[in-house]
């Protein structure tokens, strides 16, 4: 389950997305995120698909690779879904028993979320998986430095931001050996109802936190020992440059984000 998630990691490649500044990439998840509420119907729906789709072939990844990825998400999904299907009332009624009632608005909310969620988290997903940790939190610091004159600790935030996107990959493969560990003792996460499913991944927070308060440990005392200072006299391996190509893409989204809009109006 956790080994197929891909949120977090990052897959060298020589693409034209991994040629992307980390801004721009960094830039474009965010607007992406706010720019697909302005889709309304099938077409603006349709054409954001395509533009995701064209976005995950330009990694050279590969679709199959971003839809593994989302599988593990899928059950959260669904249970956001649900909330819509149940308590959206207002629309024709479909179906009505006991104190359960769908109605039409609510199952077009529900596939509308549903969709919406996929197509950002496969987006954003672009993000990680074509950008290295460290280049994503000196595009973060580089974006947030304006805000370095209101006293905001850019540079903390940039080096927490790189920390949890490192950890998240390392967390999964440790949820994933403890899972392995308790099948072997006779564990069955996939069997019996919902909330026997819930209640048998219990036992896997108690290690996974205290791994996690095990490795906190750990890199402090090594980035200590090391004489780690963060702050403005730290001088960086990897300089971030803005090329052509960076424009081509804001161009790009700027066009998408225009014709979305305009499909507001085409039904």
């Amino acid at each position: 389950m956790f080994s197929n998630m891909i949120i977090g990691r990052y897959m060298p490649g020589d693409s034209w997305i991994h040629r992307l500044d980390a801004r721009t990439k960094l830039v474009l998840s965010i607007a992406f995120i706010f720019v697909i509420f302005f889709a309304n119907n099938v077409i603006g729906y349709a054409f954001a698909t395509v533009f995701t789709l064209l976005a995950i072939m330009l990694t050279g990844l590969g679709v199959g690779v971003f839809i593994r990825g989302v599988k593990p998400l899928i059950l959260l999904m669904l249970i956001t879904t649900l909330f819509q299907l149940f308590f959206v009332q207002t629309g024709d009624v479909l179906i009505h028993w006991w104190f359960i009632k769908i109605t039409t608005d609510g199952v077009i909310n529900s596939i509308v979320v549903f969709v919406r969620f996929m197509l950002i988290i496969m987006f954003s997903t672009i993000l990680t998986l074509t950008t290295q940790p460290l280049a994503v939190a000196d595009g973060m610091e580089s974006l947030l430095k304006p805000f370095k004159k209101i006293g905001l600790p850019v540079s903390e935030l940039a080096l927490m931001l790189s920390i949890a996107l490192r950890f998240v990959p390392t967390l999964m493969d440790e949820a994933q050996s403890i899972m392995n560990a308790q099948r072997a003792r006779g564990v069955r996460f996939n069997e019996g109802s919902l909330m026997t499913r819930i209640k048998s991944f219990v036992p896997l927070l108690i290690p996974l936190f205290v791994n996690a308060i095990k490795r906190a440990i750990e890199l402090g005392d090594a980035m200590e020992a090391r004489g780690y200072r963060g702050g403005d006299q730290r001088t960086k391996y990897r300089v971030l440059t803005w090329h052509r190509q960076d424009t081509v893409a804001i161009i790009g989204f700027i066009i998408f984000t225009v014709v979305l809009i305009a499909t507001r109006w085409m039904m």
